[in-house]
């Protein structure tokens, strides 16, 4: 049975660290040090800012990661997508260019009908060429494919366009969907596309760029946009030096809307003003600490049970993640509750408890034994082992340190921490040269990612050094039932295999889940309404994102 369509609803200095570190919590502090008393301001600009220092080249290329355009992120208000696939609350598809989008049983073919009344800022219009000529250009430039979509055919079939390509799209519909559309009238002549600058960009997003400095960008809306009419008539990106600067801008509201890891976000943001917001939006793609399954003392099943018994997740939420945000507590790793539809039944409601009795039960039957306070193997060694991730990346240090500690005081092992740089630590993770570290998973839209990124087999492939499964955890049974979730066409199928990944997940402990690693914002209600939150998580708040052009196009002025 085909699915169904989907059809429109009306309606770092820090960088790495902000990308690979996460805080999380909501609202403004319950006593605010600067109450705002001061009226909405009817047509008030939004700045959107990053912590990059001036960005003095201008580059309008949505498709070259070094553009300025990407970089600050106003590209995602000139260009936009087939549909954009949400990574939180209800994990939904909202057909943007495309009227209605479907696939086919098993996710090898999309049909896509084009939105009527849709122009370009130049005035042209927006047709089913456009799509055919963009996802052609993929097809042609390898360096634009990043997420490796495997389109092996396009063409129209009356009104719509249909994509075919050489796997499920199944658990990747958001590379495909999410890609930005570029006008074939514009880009058809451009001999290098890589290298176009694209010096004065037509999208038919509802902005237009005005200027360009290395002070600052300004946006202007569109007054003929196909969405209606944007409640801000002007946004300003600006990059800040650094964290600090960023922080004091949001915190004194020059600054409207960022992504950010702010340390102290009650104190040095939410308590400055009663309508600077911090949401963290809870996504499938947990922390957790990647296991060297190869080597000792993690090529144990039963050592690394007992790690994953003692760990105190709660002390990672309130003094790693500095009390903010939630807490991770299923024991199949899935943060909740944006992953609790995908939790099978016998783990429903099965959350994380530091058992340390349980932990030394397990090692004893395991033949582990304790001289004194030390833990002794079954071979008669010394259980020791470090814990690694790069130095300034704070709440990670501040998390395997405790993690250390725990572990030293419950079970006797020798754990210690160790912080290289950046370029050791990648290329240790990648050569699997460590016992333990802390990292991130990738979000998606199904658990997939979670359990692929921590247990499958066809990283391995890739030789000496690997993308993801750094442990190099190795289980066919588990490769097999990630293959089978990703590529079958049976709704049935499908949860059978997850339920059966969950169980070797649960058992087998390749990675132990640590905690939540949530998208960040922050933004303020002062002149505008309408903002994602928990009680509404139709986007992430991350102006970074493809649906910032979602969130703009459902603010309304304040009141």
């Amino acid at each position: 049975m085909a699915r169904k369509p989907l059809y429109f609803v009306a309606g770092l200095g820090l960088v790495t660290a902000l990308a690979l570190t996460g805080c999380a919590g909501s609202g403004a502090g319950a006593d605010s040090d600067k109450p705002s008393d001061s009226k909405p301001e009817a047509g008030a600009a939004l700045t959107i800012a990053k912590p990059d220092g001036a960005i003095t080249t201008e580059s309008n290329n949505p498709w070259s990661g070094d553009s300025s355009a990407n970089k600050l992120g106003y590209k995602n208000v000139v260009f936009e997508p087939l549909a954009i696939v949400n990574p939180t609350g209800d994990n939904e598809t909202t057909p943007w260019l495309a009227e209605k989008v479907t696939w086919n049983d098993d996710y090898t073919q999309l049909t896509v009908t084009p939105r009527a009344g849709v122009k370009w800022n130049d005035g042209e219009d927006f047709t089913a060429d456009d799509i055919l000529f963009t996802f052609n250009l993929i097809k042609s430039t390898p360096a634009f494919d990043t997420g490796n979509i495997q389109l092996t055919d396009i063409k129209k079939d009356g009104d719509d366009v249909v994509l075919t390509f050489a796997e499920s799209k199944f658990v990747k519909q958001a590379q495909v969907l999410n890609i930005q559309m570029v006008p074939e009238h514009i880009w058809k002549d451009v001999e290098d596309p890589t290298t176009f600058t694209n010096p004065d960009p037509v999208g038919t997003g509802p902005y237009v760029l005005e200027k360009f400095s290395s002070q600052s960008v300004t946006m202007t809306a569109r007054d003929d946009y196909w969405g209606g009419e944007p409640a801000v008539p002007t946004l300003y990106y600006v990059s800040y030096n650094d964290n600090t600067a960023l922080t004091t801008a949001l915190a004194s509201g020059e600054a409207d809307w960022a992504q950010a890891f702010i340390s102290d976000i009650e104190g040095q943001y939410l308590s400055k003003d009663e309508h600077n917001i911090f949401w963290p939006a809870n996504v499938m793609a947990p922390d957790v600490l990647f296991l060297n399954t190869q080597e000792k003392p993690f090529d144990d099943v039963a050592f690394r049970k007992a790690v994953n018994m003692v760990i105190d997740r709660e002390a990672h939420t309130t003094i790693a993640r500095e009390n903010a945000g939630s807490q991770l507590t299923s024991i199949t790793g899935l943060p909740t509750p944006v992953g609790e539809k995908y939790i099978a039944p016998e783990y429903k409601g099965k959350e994380f408890s530091i058992d340390v009795d349980g932990a030394k039960k397990v090692l004893e039957d395991a033949g582990y034994t304790w001289e004194g306070e030390a833990l002794i193997d079954p071979d008669g060694e010394p259980v020791e082992f470090t814990l690694q991730v790069p130095q300034g990346w704070n709440d990670y240090v501040t998390g395997i340190s405790l993690i250390a500690d725990q572990v030293k005081k419950t079970l006797g092992a020798d754990a210690k921490v160790d912080t290289p740089d950046v370029d050791t630590w990648w290329n240790a993770k990648r050569t699997g040269d460590f016992d333990a570290i802390m990292h991130w998973t990738d979000s998606g839209t199904t658990p997939y990612d979670l359990y692929s990124d921590t247990m499958d087999g066809r990283w391995l492939l890739a030789g000496d050094e690997v993308d993801y499964n750094f442990g190099r955890y190795d289980n066919p049974e588990a490769t097999e039932l990630l293959s089978t979730y990703a590529n079958s066409a049976s709704d049935e199928e499908r949860t059978a295999a997850i339920e059966g990944v969950q169980k070797i997940f649960v058992e087998d402990v390749p990675v132990i889940p640590v905690g939540t690693h949530p998208i960040l914002a922050e933004f303020n209600t002062r002149n505008y309404v309408g903002w994602p939150s928990d009680d509404d998580p139709y986007a992430p708040g991350d102006p970074l994102q493809v649906a910032a052009v979602q969130v703009l196009m459902n603010l309304e002025p304040a009141e």
